[in-house]
């Protein structure tokens, strides 16, 4: 029991100490208790405690006391957005301190309840995770906003009225819609539901306030997860009028670029162009680098039409067959998209590197470039590879190589995981679904847009102008924890310290490269990570082991770029488009929600890729696939198929035995057999069903045969269902 000071009372440090170690909030019992204060030293520890709230150095309520800033173990908290993993993610409804509130991930719902919408109100039970970070377990949703359902519509027999099954996996229950609420929904269509809060026939009530077409029509998925994951998909009239009624720009001012050989290099099927670069050896033995980029800015101004929707928006969403810009077509497709020989305003930073790739000089100008060519990823690197690079190829590749060999002796981490590109025939059927290659060229670019990047971070903090940083923090303490406990389990070491540096991650993916284990250390570690966002204020981007980033390279798909965009602008004096004054107070709210808009559109390209995935593997039920273990949970396994990235689930239901979820380990036991499955391992999986609605894939593990065993605990106790 701590000792209390005089007169049976604890002193305010060992209050402030209890407090802090204290698993959760506590209150005045507690303390109480702890320190034996009793009888008439109650009424004195109640006046000691109102006096240190008044100092600021505890908060809370008469019975749940913290350190200020802290949240209680149960709060009142409202859904703003929902993360890459499809977890909501919510706030304190009220919050009455200086700094910004907590977010709290909820990663589960009590009594199986349907996960909480954007908007809901909801109790939540919260455990501290980290600074201003917690994760939360819904009690129960207090008010729930009228929840818009995206599913598709069915008949009841018997013409009573119809019902949508939910298009989102997490929705569990179906929605009745009564005749005369269907609109023009015709049975099998996509439709948009908004529930009135009424119930009948046991289910949700709702009224169809949006008819999208058959889901199996070419494009009907894409129209799904538009609609699921509320992207904006239709511009204002007057957004749209005003990128009609732009023009190109002349010379003027700007620096004369036109004469440069600035090429650009993309995919074979990109859909616009908006960045291009040149190098040229340096007398030094380093290299003359330019990187000219789109000057969107000078298009879209402070408060106009187009600005206000590509705020709102914060970013284009590439789809698997289709794109939805940030910016209108007129603009994105072609005015500021540097096409082959045509004159485009941009904006270009000239870069000095030395030999080993350390950036010396930079300066921004505002220039008329004409692109020499629009080359491919694939073609450039088929020259690389066959020795027939001319001198401006040859060029290119060197500064890059200088530039990798920095990247390399700082330290960054590189997680260099293959992306999923899905084919089309004319028709718009899936014809395969392969990992997209990766080259040297890509990397390349991506090199020459990470030095101008850190350029334009550099200057914007040097003229001490209002910058949107592209900000990476350190792995989260709880995660680390639980990365070495699992690495300890396969033999490897994370070293222990407050502040790892990113060069420890590479070593261990370097440790791992060819063995078996390789894919199940990346996956780990990459899980350790913190998620990038944007923010004004700088914390540098760990993951890059770089002290200032700030996205400059792709204004015409991200807003936060075109915030640097206009940084320059003002900083350097370069003319109109500038940030507007009193920028810096908005700058924080605007990173807090282009972050939102980041992530929801990599859970709608995700979610799209693996619907296509669904369908195109719906013939294919019964048959057997290589995969690999992707994710273990209490529920079941998640797995990747190796031939086309598809995933999907093996429930624990489904497992011949009884499964023991050992967390610390990522893997699953067997009660009888001791079989342990983990993360990263390879199996054989039959696909047992591929559901076209919800986009999932359900699998059981291919080498079990068709009857199982019971599923009973040693001894004969049945498992008890959560």
């Amino acid at each position: 029991m701590p000792s209390s000071g005089k007169g049976g009372l604890p002193t305010r440090a060992q209050i402030l100490e209890f407090i802090e170690g204290a698993d959760g909030k506590v209150g005045k019992r507690e303390i109480a208790r702890a320190f034996g204060v009793t009888g008439a030293d109650r009424v004195a520890l109640k006046s000691l405690l109102r006096e240190m709230a008044d100092d600021g150095l505890i908060a809370g309520n008469r019975r749940r006391l913290g350190k200020p800033g802290e949240l209680p173990s149960v709060v009142v908290a409202e859904v703003f957005a929902i993360d890459d993993d499809g977890m909501p993610t919510a706030r304190p409804a009220t919050w009455e301190e200086d700094a910004p509130p907590p977010r709290i991930t909820i990663s589960e719902t009590r009594n199986r309840q349907a996960a909480p919408g954007i908007g809901d109100r909801v109790l939540v039970k919260v455990r501290r995770r980290g600074k201003d970070r917690y994760d939360g377990q819904v009690i129960r949703v207090l008010e729930a906003r009228p929840k818009r359902v995206v599913g598709v519509y069915a008949r009841i027999p018997g013409g009573i009225g119809g019902r949508v099954r939910p298009s989102d996996r997490r929705q569990k229950s179906e929605v009745f819609i009564a005749d005369g609420d269907a609109l023009d929904a015709a049975v099998g269509d996509l439709v948009v539901v908004e529930t009135t809060g009424a119930k009948r026939m046991g289910l949700a009530q709702g009224r169809v306030v949006e008819a999208l077409g058959p889901l199996g029509e070419p494009q009907g998925i894409s129209t799904l997860v538009i609609a699921n994951h509320d992207i904006p998909n239709e511009f204002p009239a007057a957004a749209a009028a005003q990128a009609e009624a732009a023009k190109p720009v002349k010379l003027g001012e700007r620096e004369d670029l036109r004469d440069l050989p600035l090429v650009t290099i993309d995919d074979d099927d990109a859909r616009d162009y908006d960045d291009a670069v040149f190098a040229e050896p340096a007398d030094d033995g380093g290299w003359r680098v330019i990187v000219a980029i789109a000057d969107v800015a000078h298009y879209v101004r402070p408060g106009d039409a187009l600005d206000r929707e590509a705020r709102q928006r914060g970013n284009s969403v590439y789809l698997p067959d289709l794109v939805v810009p940030m910016l209108p077509h007129a603009l994105s497709s072609d005015l500021c998209s540097l096409l082959p020989e045509a004159e485009r305003a941009c904006l270009a930073c000239h870069m000095t590197l030395d030999a080993d790739g350390n950036l010396r000089e930079h300066r921004f100008v505002r220039g008329l470039m004409r692109s020499a060519a629009r080359l491919t990823y694939r073609g450039l690197q088929a020259d690389a590879d066959a020795g027939g690079l001319d001198d401006a190829g040859k060029a290119l590749y060197g500064a890059f190589a200088s530039l990798l060999a920095a990247r390399k002796q700082r330290g960054s981490l590189d997680f260099d995981m293959p992306e999923r590109r899905v084919y089309f025939d004319d028709d718009g059927h899936v014809t395969a679904i392969k990992e997209r290659p990766r080259y040297d060229s890509h990397r390349l670019v991506e090199e020459f847009m990470i030095a101008a990047n850190v350029a334009a971070a550099t200057t914007l903090i040097e003229r001490r102008t209002p910058c949107m940083f592209r900000i990476h923090d350190q792995p989260p303490h709880d995660k680390l924890e639980a990365l070495r406990e699992f690495l300890d389990g396969i033999g490897y070491k994370l070293p222990r310290g407050r502040r790892l540096a990113p060069k420890q991650f590479t070593g261990l993916l370097d440790q791992a490269a060819g063995k078996p284990e390789a894919a199940t250390v990346a996956m780990a570690v990459l899980r350790s990570q913190s998620q990038a966002e944007y923010s004004p204020d700088n914390i540098g981007h760990f993951g890059l082991h770089l002290e200032r980033y700030a996205h400059f390279t792709s204004p015409i798909r991200r807003y936060a770029d075109l915030l640097v965009h206009r940084g320059l602008i003002s900083a350097l004096g370069l003319g109109a488009g500038g940030l507007p004054k009193r920028a810096g107070a908005e700058m924080a709210e605007i990173g807090e929600a282009i972050s939102g808009t980041e992530r929801r559109a990599t859970v709608a390209e995700r979610d799209a890729t693996d619907r296509f995935a669904t369908r195109f593997l719906a013939e294919r039920v019964g048959a057997a696939f290589a995969a690999r273990v992707s994710g273990v949970t209490r529920f079941g396994l998640f797995v990747e198929l190796a031939d086309t990235g598809a995933q999907g689930l093996i429930p624990i239901r489904d497992f011949p035995d009884y499964m023991d979820h050992d967390e610390a380990h990522q893997r699953l036991v067997g009660s009888r057999s001791g079989r342990a499955i983990g993360l990263g391992e390879t199996l054989e999986v039959t696909l047992a069903e591929a559901d076209a609605v919800t986009g999932s894939l359900r699998f059981s593990l291919g080498d079990e045969g068709e009857e199982r065993p019971r599923r009973e605990r040693p001894g004969g106790r049945r498992r008890k269902r959560r």
